[in-house]
């Protein structure tokens, strides 16, 4: 087959679109031509790039233009997408004959921001350009997409809920993760070396947090929660550490951690090239998300052997069974449940972390390309006839 995958940045050394690169490593391997269509990319052997020409003036006009010149450029090669067995969307596209909702739900994102934002700021979405093209963007992909995959239930019943989509148009495909690469193994790697570089005492527990966006993953709430934890180690409050990990208002959390009284307990690492470390040294994953459609760093946490809490807004939570992986919270503002659950899950951490694994054992990464690849074959099909 002559397939298209739209992806707007292509990298094959990109942690966070390693999911891409195992399905159109599947695809190569069983030799269909792949062809990409981004704006920037990596050259890789065997695959065929084609640029796509944005405007780099703000997330608007960029979104608005990439659109735009995807479907220029697809009906330019032939007539309703035929120059291609099948196109599939990584983005938000309105050409294509597969469109995967990575990012969920942009309605839905807005309705959970209210919670965090300023009861004013709601109102500025209405009259923000970049919301309502992303608004008019969605209901024209999930009115028009013949298919659709989304990475969670939770997911699924968003696009339902919000746009009227038949559920027999969405297939439930999760993320999958490299079990090789997030192992309980690397703690023999990796543990003690980072440790003594952070000068975290050898028995402190540590918490991991790894996010981009701290607003949106809920740092703040994790914070106030390690201030209410420490509260009860009067004795020895440098016995705990949270490391956060990934892109955000660095001075901002600092600020607020030092108003919680825990600055000396929050390291801020920025983001990690070998996050396999890291999770090696923690004992507890943590991430209190307001929305997240699929959290892929809450499954490699897993596989890495950790227990996690997070929130019935992140996907992943589909995977994770109260009191034996970790916890699910459902208020997500709620800093004292918060607490108390990472007291719990500290304490069982070597058993919840093994059921951790064991749960994620069933979603590998290779798992999930082949699921995809079972779509593709599928709608291909249906496309012929």
């Amino acid at each position: 087959m002559k397939l298209a995958f739209i992806k707007k940045s292509f990298s094959v050394h990109g942690g966070a679109e390693m999911y891409l690169q195992t399905l159109i490593g599947y695809l190569k391997k069983t030799g269909h031509e792949i062809h990409i269509l981004a704006n920037r990319w990596s050259d890789e052997e065997g695959i065929i790039f084609h640029k796509v020409p944005v405007l780099h003036l703000g997330s608007f006009l960029n979104t608005v233009t990439f659109n735009r010149s995807v479907n220029l450029k697809l009906k330019a090669q032939g007539s309703k997408l035929k120059e291609y067995d099948c196109a599939i969307s990584f983005e938000r596209t309105t050409c294509q004959d597969i469109y995967r909702a990575g990012e969920g739900c942009h309605i839905e994102w807005l309705k959970r921001r209210e919670t965090i934002d300023p009861f004013w700021k709601k109102f500025t979405f209405r009259i923000n350009p970049l919301h309502i093209t992303l608004l008019n963007l969605e209901k024209k992909i999930f009115r028009d997409t013949g298919l659709i995959i989304a990475n969670s239930n939770m997911v699924k019943s968003h696009i339902v809920k919000h746009y009227g989509v038949p559920e027999d148009r969405i297939r439930v495909i999760y993320n999958g993760v490299d079990l090789r690469r997030f192992s309980p193994q690397n703690r023999e790697i990796w543990r003690d070396k980072i440790r003594k570089g952070l000068s975290i005492p050898e028995d402190a527990k540590v918490i991991l947090f790894v996010g981009s966006g701290f607003e949106r993953k809920g740092l703040k709430i994790l914070l106030r929660a390690v201030s209410v934890l420490n509260s009860s180690l009067v004795s020895r409050p440098s016995s705990l550490r949270l490391l956060v990990i990934g892109k955000g208002n660095i001075k901002k959390f600092k600020s607020i951690a030092e108003g919680y009284g825990v600055k000396a307990n929050v390291d801020f690492l920025g983001t990690q090239r070998e996050i396999e470390g890291f999770y090696a040294v923690a004992d507890l994953f943590v991430l209190p998300t307001i929305y997240d459609p699929f959290s892929n760093a809450t499954l490699e946490a897993m596989a890495s052997g950790l227990p996690v809490i997070t929130t019935i807004y992140n996907g992943v939570s589909e995977l994770i069974e109260n009191n034996v992986e970790g916890f699910i919270l459902k208020d997500v503002l709620n800093s004292d449940e918060l607490s108390e659950k990472i007291r719990v899950a500290l304490i069982n951490s070597i058993t919840m972390g093994n059921s951790a694994r064991q749960k994620a054992e069933n979603f590998s990464i290779e798992n999930a390309a082949r699921k995809f690849l079972e779509v593709i074959n599928e709608t291909t099909q249906h496309l012929t006839h």
